[in-house]
């Protein structure tokens, strides 16, 4: 009897996830391989990043894979030198957030445990694929790897350029990709600073400026000009809400029941993050349960004001932030771009705040944190490229990811399931709705390793002969 072979491409934290849920499945005569540049796994855009500024947001005691025991990640780190070398990492609630990158050094750490212990023979590809026809995955190095189910675990395109700063492309001053490598390195200690976008990129690129003493004046600004919330300090129950009560399936009738619930709990002297927090467990049953119409509705008028109260920062980061407005060295600006151009040494922008009035500004850099181009994903690689133009693949209706049914295996052109290929972790958010914080992801990729488990291999009237085996 062959082998079933699973191949997952992309190696950041969905892929990892997954391919660690399959191992602990136990199950002899399972091959599955990680296809992945990079020189270890799990070190996607969230859990790549070397930089010390960058903290996990939510307390290390909530980061775990799911089937682990509660409050893994937190009692390995509190043990591990990382914790001791980082005093800053234990807020004074107790709760501790460590650098971003220590919890992808130990989702890697568990795969490598995997990989030692479990009877799934499992492997770690380093290499990119480019190309997936007839059975046969084939890399940029030109190795074929034959398989019988292939994951797509590829989640974060680049940021894309908005079309207003297309003439700055290349200029030495704009930093359209934050993301990379040494990207800040350049801005000097005095620059003055326009950031474009006030999310969570934008929280990362201010601690990264204040950690190497960056002391010019910074102006954020982004179309509501709202800042990602900080994140709930000390220990509370969970608060729950009443799914059973008569709810309208709407995008208004939701922001009107988190606005009831919300003034509930303060009656109780509770938080709003705890009403957000069980919104949060809950979100793929209530996306799921609006139509298209309500969602587009949602993603349109209400997705902005969700982002920043569901995607809250570490209480060092926000620390940050709130140090520099009170300062004023950090101002932000509810407004968007009507103009970019470049004068001698500077660049210079032209805003139109909201109510109308225009705003010059004058930077010495501009950094654009917008975030992925996610409505741009099936046309980040060669691999997505192929796949959409071949019609085996198709962007989901919202132009959130990739279009899937609740197996989350992809749908072609004519609508129909493909067995044999699936989608992992926020590239399948247009499905299942809440898709983008941890535990959904981890929860998402164990139901894809059920999936898969129990999936047949690929019929041998399928697959391509001569191909070869990885």
């Amino acid at each position: 009897m062959s082998q079933q072979q699973i191949v997952i491409i992309g190696g950041g934290f969905t892929g990892t996830a997954l391919a660690i849920h399959l191992a602990r499945a136990d199950q002899a005569g399972l091959q599955v391989t990680v296809i992945e540049p990079r020189a270890q796994l799990a070190q996607g855009v969230a859990y790549g990043t070397t930089d010390p500024a960058h903290r996990i947001n939510v307390p290390a005691a909530r980061m775990q894979l799911v089937g682990d025991e509660e409050g893994a990640f937190d009692r390995d780190y509190r043990a591990s030198p990382d914790f001791r070398a980082d005093p800053e990492a234990l807020w004074h609630d107790g709760n501790v957030y460590p650098q971003r990158g220590k919890f992808g050094h130990w989702v890697n750490a568990q795969f490598v445990h995997q990989q030692q212990h479990s009877p799934v023979k499992l492997s770690h590809l380093r290499d990119s694929a480019v190309a997936f026809k007839d059975g046969v995955v084939t890399t940029a190095s030109g190795q074929q790897i034959h398989a019988d189910q292939v994951v797509l675990a590829i989640s974060h395109p680049p940021p894309d350029l908005p079309a207003l700063l297309r003439p700055l492309q290349g200029h030495p001053d704009l930093i359209a990709n934050p993301w990379q490598r040494d990207a800040l390195a350049q801005v000097a200690r005095d620059d003055r600073v326009a950031i474009i976008g006030s999310g969570l990129t934008m929280s990362d690129v201010v601690a990264s400026l204040d950690r190497q003493l960056h002391r010019g004046k910074i102006t954020v600004f982004s179309r509501r000009g709202q800042l990602p919330r900080a994140n709930l300090s000390g220990s509370f129950e969970n608060y729950t809400l009443d799914y059973d009560q008569p709810q309208p399936a709407t995008a208004r009738g939701w922001l009107h029941r988190v606005r009831q619930e919300v003034k509930q709990a303060a009656a109780l002297n509770l938080p709003w993050q705890l009403v957000l927090d069980d919104i949060r467990r809950n979100g793929q049953r209530i996306w799921q349960s609006l139509s298209l119409h309500e969602q587009q509705r949602f993603l349109h008028h209400l997705r902005p004001w969700w982002d920043v109260h569901r995607y809250r920062i570490a209480p060092q980061v926000s620390q940050v932030l709130s140090q520099q407005q009170a300062s004023g060295q950090l101002s932000l600006l509810a407004a968007r771009l009507i103009a970019a151009d470049a004068r001698g040494n500077t660049l210079r922008l032209t805003l139109r705040l909201r109510g109308a009035q225009s705003h010059m500004l004058e930077v010495d850099k501009v950094i654009v944190t917008t975030g992925p181009a996610h409505n741009a994903l099936l046309n980040s690689n060669a691999l997505l490229r192929q796949l959409h133009g071949d019609g085996v693949i198709q962007p989901d209706p919202l132009a959130l990811g990739i279009r899937v049914n609740a197996l989350s295996q992809t749908l072609n052109a004519q609508g129909k399931a493909n067995p044999h290929l699936y989608v992992a972790g926020p590239a399948a958010r247009g499905r299942f709705g809440e898709l983008m914080g941890l535990p959904q992801v981890a929860e998402h990729a164990e139901s894809v390793a059920r999936q898969l488990l129990s999936a047949p291999p690929l019929p041998l009237s399928e697959r391509c002969p001569g191909s070869l085996t990885y």
